[in-house]
């Protein structure tokens, strides 16, 4: 069986406290967890597999036309189905970044080339190397993650649709995953669906796995600048990837406006203490703008910690990265002054 290589594996190992996972600290809200306890009543049925009032509810919510949404099993039902729609024969990618891009082309046959974040720049995407770099390369797709997964770091939306004009003039399609984004303090300011009109090469990543701590129920959807992409996916995805559940829990996530201004202010407030935390533990600790943190630390240090009974992400599967960088979660404040003593003892060797 192929190694799992993401956050979460509280499967195969007893864990008491999981930091590896990138999820809500304030857990599922409770209306969500109503609306699939109440959707069990109707999962006889087969589950409308066009999501047509979920994609409603979205595009209400987004202010698209719901012919420009697609729902998937999660972000990455939808990087696999726009991988296998578009077939490219080459694409971009920053490195390091979320590896599910890379697993997706690979799998469709995609020869990839990378643009590297360097360490000496802090790891910060720079715009003018990247455009030379697709000018070498040639790309026919572009994947870009704002905020950038491990690390935390995001682009302004000027940024953005910069780079999109670019990919229009070069024949480029750009993919734009904003899961993560809803944890900025200032999301509108990093995202560039409000302008998907400007750009039909665009097709935006949005997930409810994250910020509404829905990561077992499955739900994911994308916004096309161009309509006619939907139809391209659709000839390529499983009918039935969205449950009955999961449709029912998004419409009423939704509608948790006040659930996710409490969560930014969690998150900001919980980042600040963990990143001083790491820093007094001699940790480098790099300055984040999303709900997890990205540092460097001795090699070991994972398995030290899951002796502990405590779970982080080991980063050595990024390209350009190797077994020194890790990646944490930000939590409660309680389960965070758990996890910083825990680091604390892993770090100085203590059973």
């Amino acid at each position: 069986m192929t190694e799992y290589q993401h956050g979460g594996d509280i499967y195969s190992q007893e864990i008491l406290l999981d930091y590896s996972a990138n999820i809500n600290p304030l857990g599922m809200p409770e209306s969500v967890k109503e609306a699939v306890r109440q959707a069990v009543d109707h999962a006889a049925v087969y589950p409308d597999s066009c999501c047509r009032r979920l994609r409603a509810a979205l595009g209400e919510f987004h202010q698209v036309e719901p012919e420009r949404i697609i729902c998937g099993n999660g972000a990455a039902d939808l990087i696999f189905q726009l991988a296998y729609a578009l077939k490219p024969k080459r694409a971009l990618l920053p490195a390091p970044t979320f590896s599910e891009y890379g697993q997706a082309l690979a799998a469709a046959g995609t020869e990839i080339h990378l643009c590297c974040l360097r360490e000496t720049d802090n790891f910060r995407f720079d715009l003018e190397l990247w455009k030379e770099r697709a000018e070498e390369v040639r790309p026919e797709l572009a994947f870009f993650c704002n905020p950038n997964n491990p690390t935390g770091l995001a682009v302004k939306k000027e940024v953005l649709e910069e780079m999109a004009a670019f990919c229009l003039e070069q024949g480029i399609f750009l993919a734009v995953d904003e899961c993560f984004c809803e944890f900025l303090d200032d999301p509108e300011g990093h995202s560039i669906l409000g302008e998907l009109g400007r750009f039909p090469n665009v097709f935006v990543l949005k997930a409810f796995t994250k910020i509404y701590a829905m990561a077992g129920l499955r739900l994911g959807y994308g916004i096309c600048g161009d309509p006619g992409l939907v139809d391209r996916l659709e000839n390529v995805r499983q009918p039935w990837t969205v449950s009955a559940l999961a449709q029912e829990a998004g419409l009423a996530a939704l509608k948790e406006t006040d659930y996710v201004e409490r969560t930014r202010e969690l998150v900001r407030a919980q980042r600040q203490v963990l990143k001083d935390g790491l820093a007094r533990l001699g940790l480098a600790v790099w300055d984040s703008q999303a709900n997890y943190l990205f540092f460097r630390g001795p090699e070991g240090l994972k398995e030290r910690l899951a002796a502990r009974k405590v779970l982080i992400r080991s980063c050595a599967n990024y390209p350009g990265l190797d077994g020194r960088y890790y990646r944490i979660c930000v939590g409660t404040e309680e389960n965070n002054r758990r996890f910083l003593r825990e680091l604390e003892a892993a770090l100085e060797g203590k059973g």
